[in-house]
């Protein structure tokens, strides 16, 4: 990213690595993947995604991008995804889970949040926490403090998530600037490349991961024949409205969506017919 860029992002999912490699090929984006506590994994990507390279046309925001890459990765996977953001004059946070609507909330830079509270209590829902002690913190995020700036918010977003499980790497965090971001991931021994691929490498990675025992849940059987045509359904209408909207973010996610739909029918096809001789097997 450029040196003066403050944008930065990260997706959290609730997923192990292993789980998580597969799916995030198939966004094609130059990123780094590493455990973030027990049964969390944190992307980081490079940027470039959201940075103006000076063609002369503004770059696209990066809270509309990651909310467009964990709405592709939730949809593809039985895990949720939440994507957090910051850029110089907001940040905020977006939970994807399956087909479900995302939920967020957007924070101006001193705080002041923007939407409804009651995206908090489906926010902890989603994530199975606490529907007492852990909703009364997370509403306290959202309530006037001109103390708690966008930032602090967002640390203490990820406090109340520590409860089930999250601990990020030092480096990768809302604490580090996000032209350092990708290069703080890089010096974790433990963070390992997601490569930009084309679509054909993705999806043999995809197809890898099913063949070395262990397929997404959407692989196989008449529920990945289900899932699969809702995606391919679901996909072209959403790759529609992004092109309408010149939205990358949306258009990624439709785009993901009818590959996934489309990789789900064809797999399950294809090891059907080499269950009944017809094919390889």
């Amino acid at each position: 990213m450029n040196a003066t860029s403050p944008e930065g992002a990260l997706l959290l999912c609730r997923a192990e690595p292993e789980n998580v490699r597969p799916v995030a090929h198939l966004l094609r984006e130059q990123m780094l993947l590493a455990p973030a506590g027990d049964g969390w994994s944190v992307l980081v990507p490079e940027g470039k995604s959201w940075q103006n390279d000076g063609g002369g046309t503004d770059a696209e925001p990066v809270d509309r991008i990651v909310a467009g890459w964990a709405t592709a990765l939730a949809v593809g996977s039985a895990w949720p995804v939440l994507a957090l953001w910051w850029d110089g004059d907001r940040a905020g946070h977006v939970l994807a889970s399956g087909f479900r609507r995302p939920v967020g909330q957007v924070r101006l830079a001193d705080g002041t949040p923007v939407g409804e509270d009651e995206a908090m209590r489906t926010f902890a829902e989603r994530l199975g926490l606490d529907p007492v002690l852990d909703v009364q913190a997370l509403e306290g995020l959202t309530r006037p403090d001109p103390d708690a700036d966008a930032r602090i918010r967002l640390r203490g977003l990820l406090a109340v998530l520590s409860r089930i499980g999250l601990a990020l790497p030092p480096g990768p965090d809302p604490d580090t600037p996000g032209d350092r971001l990708y290069a703080a991931a890089d010096d974790r021994p433990e963070a390992e490349p997601i490569a930009r691929t084309g679509r054909r490498e993705a999806v043999k990675a995809e197809l890898d991961a099913a063949e070395s025992g262990r397929p997404g849940p959407w692989m196989r059987g008449p529920g990945a024949r289900v899932l699969g045509g809702a995606q391919v359904a679901a996909g072209l209408p959403l790759t529609l409205w992004g092109m309408s909207r010149r939205s990358g973010g949306r258009v990624l996610a439709g785009m993901l969506l009818m590959s996934h739909g489309a990789l789900g029918l064809a797999y399950d096809r294809f090891r059907a017919d080499g269950a009944d001789g017809v094919g390889p097997a």
